[in-house]
């Protein structure tokens, strides 16, 4: 038999209170709850040792899968990070007065900007990403990796279901 965690108990309790419903969904979601909980923890861990900031980390990465120059318009960032103009403004500005991104004009329109990863930029990104990867491993260090792979199919599937 499965070692029982907190969802088991508290499913256990209410199916005692209520067997007149069905607690199958509670037991999946509170369970993606709870794993949002440790991966949010782990995540927020990884940019520190790494010194960027999970908003930072949205925008570098960003550029940096846009692939060489490592650049994009300000609108396509906007829809990459779904965040509202003036704040992606003030992000760029903040990460610009880090040294990590800079501004040019796009050649292509002399009225546009184009926003690119400067080296130090690409650099942290890089170890940003390095370390989240790390800790996210952790995470799931006791899936086997065609465990992992049935159960992102499985939240392919249901996050599709809901329009994502």
């Amino acid at each position: 038999m499965p070692q029982e965690d907190e969802v088991d108990r508290i499913v256990a309790a209410w199916g005692r209170e209520r067997a007149d419903l069905d607690f199958g969904p509670l037991e999946v979601l509170s369970r993606v709850d709870r794993l949002a909980r440790h991966l949010d923890r782990a995540r927020r861990a990884a940019f520190d040792e790494s010194g960027v900031e999970p908003w930072e980390f949205d925008v570098l990465s960003a550029l940096r899968r846009a692939g060489e120059p490592y650049e994009l318009s300000p609108k396509t960032l906007l829809q990459q990070t779904l965040v509202s103009s003036g704040t992606m403004t003030n992000r760029v500005d903040r990460l610009a007065a880090r040294g990590l991104v800079a501004r040019r004009t796009d050649p292509k329109d002399g009225r546009g900007i184009l926003v690119s990863l400067t080296a130090e930029g690409r650099a942290a990104v890089d170890a940003a990403i390095a370390d989240l990867l790390g800790a996210e491993r952790d995470i799931l260090t006791g899936v086997s990796d065609a465990e992992q792979d049935q159960l992102s199919g499985l939240l392919r599937r249901l996050i599709l279901g809901l329009g994502d």
